[in-house]
């Protein structure tokens, strides 16, 4: 088979689903026109950063487009006359900013195309529906039995993933699907383990698994062909949709939603956790789901899409998970994407945050018990359940299916250890990614506490007490310096001291004392010594001691007695060394 044997020119392997951040940075004035230079960057790094400029009429052009989601946005309104003055353009500007905001903090319309070729036009200037096109026609070159009725524009979220209508000519009335999907940045399987994996996909049979009617693959792409379901899929099904509508049309702001009832939950849970648990045991890969990836036939509920993995595209809710660390392997993802679609068919939408807070009354508490366990902020700091506990609750234990259709999906031993080793790659990636994301987390918040006004407050008030105390230390050294400067001008020495005579103890102890006044000098702090030295400098010796007296530090030349009154007079005097 001739279909897609060289991969197409200039393939980028981006992550589509890494969301991109973008501020307007300045705008500058041209003759006639204003243009607004933004940075954009992709993911947590600085350095995978870029410039745009871009004209007011792009930004109009860019909302103009997304009308069709039926979303009221804030773009700021056109003027014709003023539109130069300065203080205008810094209107405008703060308003582009808050719209680009707007825009970004919805998950659909992040990761929408149009939005990603404003932003990224280097990445993102390709026509995918084209290229999807000339590869189906290359495929059916060599399966001359389809024929495509028609292109299904934007049906899907992914932007390297193109649907198209097709039918069998000899069987005109069957519609089928074709999807047409590129490789993504976790595809870890080798050439030949990748195309016998896809081909392997029509021979899966599960009650709960929506069949496979033909599948093939190149080294750089697959398609897949199923039935075309008229009833569409469980998101259909919630927002009122038309299952050919684009994606943006469906579920942006849909007119009406609506939870499913009670007893709906319960069964489609059952069955999704069920198939959930078949793919886990096999050793399948998933991480897709969500609620329009399940297909309804019926009041059975039938998952699509299990090629995904092996293409390596990344999930709809990565940017959800990335910011878990406990949501580190496959079946974490799964059982947490679960937790997505059981909100949504609780709710009729999906939730405005997470984790999530507080839930809204549901129809039962054991509803709230399974989403508690997959969206608190508690599951999410600690982990998932596993599937089987998720089964065992009330919710879903006393529900009783019937099928007769057995499950069957045979997987080669050497294809399951591909699986293997290119799953714990996957979870190895997604691992990096949240650990990046843990770190750049704790140090904005460190910066973002550094920088605040309380911190900033908190400094001044410790420089300023550190500033007092040094002043005060600085205060008490002076005069003990002054104090040390008089002594040593009035001629004192060391105590001397002789191998026959005991030492005498430190002058920090010491008892001076003048017998002929009432002058006393203790030594016992630095502060009365101060205290004296200056009484002694200011004091005229004639006034104190009338009378000589001995042991008098004025009256006699200083020795070893003026230090302690015990001091051998006797053998000092003797001494010839002394």
């Amino acid at each position: 088979m001739a279909f897609m044997e060289k991969p197409p020119a200039g393939k980028v392997l981006l992550d589509d689903t890494v969301p991109l951040t973008a501020a307007v940075e300045a705008s500058q004035s041209l003759q006639s026109h204003t243009e607004y230079i933004i940075r954009v960057q992709r993911g947590i790094s600085a350095e995978n950063s870029w410039q745009i400029v871009r004209r007011y009429s792009d930004f109009d052009l860019l909302n103009n487009s997304l009308q069709i989601t039926g979303l009221s946005l804030p773009l700021p309104p056109k003027k014709l006359i003023g539109n130069m003055d300065r203080e205008f353009i810094a209107e405008r500007q703060r308003g582009l900013q808050n719209y680009l905001n707007v825009i970004m903090a919805n998950h659909v319309l992040s990761n929408c195309e149009l939005l990603k070729k404003f932003l990224d036009p280097n990445n993102y200037s390709a026509n995918y529906t084209e290229i999807a096109l000339q590869q189906v026609s290359m495929f059916f070159r060599s399966e001359p039995k389809w024929e495509v009725v028609e292109p299904l524009k934007d049906i899907g979220w992914r932007i390297r993933k193109k649907y198209f209508l097709m039918k069998i000519k000899n069987q005109p009335k069957e519609r089928l699907v074709l999807s047409w999907a590129d490789l993504g940045p976790d595809k870890y399987l080798s050439d030949k383990d990748f195309q016998c994996l896809i081909k392997l996909l029509p021979s899966c049979v599960h009650p709960y698994i929506y069949r496979v009617t033909f599948a093939t693959a190149s080294e750089s792409s697959a398609l897949l062909i199923r039935t075309f379901n008229e009833k569409g899929t469980l998101k259909d099904l919630i927002y009122k949709a038309k299952p050919k509508d684009p994606f943006l049309k469906k579920y942006c702001n849909p007119k009406k939603t609506q939870g499913l009832e009670l007893q709906q939950i319960k069964t489609y849970g059952r069955q999704i956790l069920e198939v959930l648990k078949f793919l886990h045991d096999k050793g399948f890969p998933y991480g897709h789901l969500h609620a329009a990836n399940v297909m309804l036939d019926g009041n059975t509920c039938r998952l699509l899409d299990l090629e995904n993995s092996l293409l390596g595209l990344p999930s709809f809710y990565r940017s959800y998970f990335t910011q878990f660390r406990k949501i580190n392997t496959l079946e974490s993802v799964d059982v947490h994407c679960f937790g997505h679609l059981l909100y949504e068919m609780t709710y009729g939408r999906p939730p405005d945050s997470v984790p999530v807070d507080s839930f809204p009354p549901a129809s039962s508490l054991a509803v709230v018990a399974v989403l508690e366990s997959t969206l608190s902020c508690e599951a999410c700091k600690n982990g998932m359940p596993t599937v089987s506990r998720l089964l065992q609750m009330p919710l879903f234990s006393d529900v009783l299916l019937t099928t007769s259709e057995k499950p069957q999906f045979k997987i080669p031993t050497k294809l399951k250890e591909a699986l293997r080793i290119a799953k714990e790659c996957i979870e190895k990636r997604l691992t990096e990614e949240q650990k990046q994301i843990h770190q750049h987390r704790r140090l904005t918040r460190a910066q973002s506490h550094h920088g605040s006004e309380e911190e900033r407050k908190r400094r001044k008030i410790l420089a300023r007490k550190k500033s007092k105390r040094s002043a005060v230390e600085n205060s008490e050294e002076q005069p003990v310096k002054h104090s040390n400067s008089n002594n040593s001008g009035s001629g004192a020495s060391s105590p001397l001291t002789s191998p026959s005579s005991p030492t005498p103890p430190s002058t920090a102890a010491g008892l001076e004392r003048c017998e002929e006044s009432d002058l006393c000098i203790t030594s016992t702090s630095s502060t009365t010594s101060t205290s004296t030295s200056r009484s002694l400098t200011n004091l005229r010796h004639g006034d104190a001691c009338s009378v000589p007296a001995p042991g008098c530090e004025w009256c006699e030349p200083w020795g070893p007695a003026q230090f302690h009154p015990e001091f051998p007079k006797g053998n000092f005097a003797e001494s010839p060394n002394l």
